[in-house]
C-alpha cells in the first residue's frame, strides 16, 4: 500500500511541474549573502517546512566558444575537454595531472520516502545522476602551453574514487569504500597492478555523502580522509553515522587509524595551511533550515575537535531536528574559522602557496564551490578565494571564476576540486562542463604569445 502511495505521489509530481513548484517553492533568503560569510557572519533564527526549498539550475554543459569569466587580471582557457563527470585532482612532481572522473556509487539500501524521491528528481536535473566512469585519467601538458595534449587510462574499475595521494613509490586512492593503494612512478601512464586494500571506510548501502578525499601528512606517515555524514541531520539514526562526519588519521604502513575530528557534516576539501602547517578543511553544513542558514564554512582541525554536527551548528546553536545527544555538548563544540555563505556546497580547497596569479591571490584559499539546491537565490556555481593573515582566514570571499551559471540560470558547469599546476596557474575540475578550467594571469598569457 505504502508503495502505491507513493508511485501515485511521483505520478503526481511528474504531471504537475506545478504542483511540484508549489510544495518546494519554501522561502527566499533576506539577508544579503554577504551577511552571512566571513569570521563573524549572521546566524538568523531558522525556518523549517515538510517539503525544501528547491531551486536547481538544470545541467545544460558549455556551448562553443562560451566559458566562465576570471577576475580582472587573470585569463580562463581550456586545460582539458571531453572528460566524463571530473570531480578531483592530483598534481604530480614530473606535472601531469591525475583527475578522477567519478560518480555517486548505487544505494540499494536508500529508502523512497516521498522528501527522497523530490530530491532524487531535482538532483537528476543538476546532472548529478550520471553513471560513475569509476576511472582516474592522466593528463599531460609536455610542452607548457597550458593545455593537455595526452591523456591516458590510468586505472579503471574503482568504486567512485575520489580523493588521491603520491607518497614515496605509492600511489593512494580514497574510494567510496576503501582506501586502497598502488606501486607508482611518476611517468607511467597506465597501472596494471592490482590494488592493496590499506583500509575500509564506512560505505554502503546508502553511503549518502560518498566523496571521500584523501591528503598525505608533509613526511607521508600519516593520510587523512574526510568522510560524510550519512544523513542530513542524523534522521537515519545515529547508528548509521559510525565512524562518519569525520576526518581519520591513517597510518598507511598498517591500515590502523582513529579519529581526528569529528562532527563535521560533510568534509570535502582538506589541505595544509602553509604558514601555520595546520590541516583546514571546507565542510558542507546542514540542509532544510532557509535560504539563509546554515553557512558553509572554512576551519582549521584540531585533534579530537568537535564541530557540533548533528546536534549543533556554529559552535553552539541547537538544531532540533537532530536526535537528542547524550550529553549538553555545547562547550566542547567547536567554533569554525570562516563561514562561506549558506548551501554553497563548497568543495575544492587549494593554498595560493606557490600559486602566480598577483598580489591579490598571493596568501589565502581557492575553494570550488559547487552550488546549491537549497536555496532561493542560488549561491555558489563559482570559485572564491578567501584571504589569509598570518595563517587565519580574515576579510569577505573574492571571486576568481564566476558564470557558471548561464543568464537564465541553467547551469553550463559546476565547480569541484581546485589545484594549482606546475607553472602556478589554477585548474578547476567541472563535473558538469565535463572539463577542467585553467586560471592564469593574463600577463602570462600575453607573453606566451608573443
Amino acid at each position: 500500500m505504502r508503495n502505491r502511495i507513493l508511485a501515485v505521489i511521483v505520478l503526481l509530481l511528474v504531471a504537475g511541474g506545478g504542483l511540484l513548484y508549489w510544495l518546494t517553492r519554501g522561502t527566499t533568503a533576506k539577508l544579503d549573502l554577504a551577511q552571512t560569510q566571513g569570521t563573524k557572519p549572521e546566524i538568523p533564527d531558522p525556518t523549517t517546512s515538510f517539503f525544501p526549498t528547491v531551486k536547481i539550475a538544470p545541467a545544460v554543459g558549455w556551448k562553443q566558444g562560451e566559458a566562465p569569466t576570471p577576475a580582472s587580471g587573470l585569463a580562463v582557457n581550456d586545460f582539458a575537454a571531453g572528460l566524463d563527470h571530473p570531480r578531483w585532482m592530483l598534481l604530480l612532481p614530473n606535472g601531469d595531472v591525475l583527475v578522477a572522473e567519478t560518480n555517486a556509487p548505487p544505494k540499494p539500501g536508500e529508502k523512497k520516502s516521498v522528501r527522497n524521491i523530490v530530491q532524487s528528481m531535482v538532483m537528476g536535473r543538476a546532472g548529478a545522476k550520471v553513471p560513475s566512469a569509476n576511472r582516474i585519467t592522466l593528463l599531460r601538458d609536455a610542452n607548457g602551453d597550458g593545455v593537455a595534449e595526452s591523456r591516458s587510462t590510468l586505472l579503471t574499475g574503482l568504486i567512485s574514487p575520489f580523493g588521491m595521494a603520491l607518497v614515496g613509490g605509492n600511489l593512494y586512492v580514497a574510494n567510496a569504500d576503501a582506501v586502497v593503494r598502488y606501486p607508482y612512478v611518476p611517468g607511467q601512464t597506465r597501472i596494471d597492478t592490482p590494488p592493496v586494500k590499506v583500509v575500509d571506510l564506512p560505505g554502503g548501502p546508502i553511503n549518502h555523502h560518498w566523496t571521500k578525499n584523501l591528503v598525505a601528512s608533509a613526511d607521508g606517515s600519516r593520510l587523512y580522509v574526510s568522510i560524510g555524514s550519512n544523513s542530513n541531520v542524523g534522521e537515519r539514526g545515529l547508528d548509521a553515522e559510525e565512524g562518519r562526519a569525520a576526518i581519520w588519521e591513517i597510518d598507511p604502513a598498517t591500515g590502523k587509524h582513529r579519529i581526528y575530528a569529528y562532527g563535521l557534516r560533510n568534509p570535502v576539501g582538506m589541505a595544509f595551511e602553509p604558514t601555520s602547517k595546520k590541516l583546514f578543511t571546507v565542510v558542507n553544513e546542514r540542509d532544510e533550515l532557509g535560504s539563509d542558514m546554515v553557512p558553509d564554512y572554512l576551519t582549521h582541525v584540531e585533534f579530537g575537535g568537535f564541530y557540533g554536527w548533528p546536534f549543533y551548528y556554529w559552535g553552539g546553536y541547537i538544531d532540533k531536528r537532530s536526535p537528542a545527544p547524550p550529553e549538553d555538548m555545547r562547550q566542547y563544540s567547536v567554533r569554525p574559522d570562516y563561514a562561506l555563505g549558506p548551501h554553497t556546497a563548497s568543495l575544492g580547497l587549494a593554498f595560493a602557496d606557490g600559486a602566480k596569479l598577483g598580489a591579490r591571490f598571493a596568501n589565502g584559499a581557492f575553494i570550488g564551490q559547487h552550488g546549491s539546491w537549497n536555496r532561493k537565490p542560488m549561491s555558489g556555481y563559482k570559485v572564491v578565494y578567501v584571504p589569509f593573515v598570518n595563517g587565519r582566514p580574515t576579510g569577505k570571499p573574492v571571486d576568481v571564476l564566476t558564470d557558471f551559471l548561464s543568464p537564465t540560470e541553467d547551469a553550463r558547469g559546476r565547480p569541484v576540486g581546485v589545484i594549482k599546476d606546475r607553472t602556478g596557474a589554477l585548474l578547476v575540475a567541472d563535473d558538469v562542463g565535463n572539463r577542467i578550467w585553467r586560471v592564469s594571469a593574463a600577463s602570462q598569457v600575453r607573453t606566451a604569445a608573443r
